[in-house]
């Protein structure tokens, strides 16, 4: 999250890494294949956390047609990151990447971080 600071973006880094982390671990646990991290710092004070992983699903709570509740058991260790990501970017989304037709693109799901100033 060096890079964050470099951009003037040091504010976001907190908060972009609890959306880094997130995504990374829904990556992990539920993509067979390689994933990949990308920052992208821009000066108009936005930071986008994205992650690309070989599986074409989208997660019910990034789909278009809306997320549905979150209801998850009190002691369930698991299920609630995405709802996380959702909640601390200021937007958020999925691109289905498609290869000639095929679904082996995988996916990009992407948060973006707003800095905002202070009161």
């Amino acid at each position: 999250m060096e890079e964050s600071a470099a951009h003037d973006l040091s504010p976001l880094t907190p908060t972009a890494e609890v959306v880094a982390a997130e995504l990374l671990a829904d990556a992990q646990v539920h993509t067979d294949g390689p994933y990949a991290l990308r920052l992208l710092g821009r000066e108009s004070g936005r930071l986008t956390v994205a992650v690309w992983d070989t599986d074409p699903r989208v997660p019910p709570c990034f789909a278009a047609d809306g997320a549905p509740e979150l209801v998850v058991d009190d002691d369930a260790e698991s299920g609630r990151g995405l709802h996380l990501v959702r909640a601390c970017a200021d937007s958020w989304g999925v691109s289905v990447l498609r290869e000639l037709g095929a679904s082996r693109g995988g996916k990009l799901l992407w948060a973006d971080c707003q800095s905002r100033p202070l009161l």
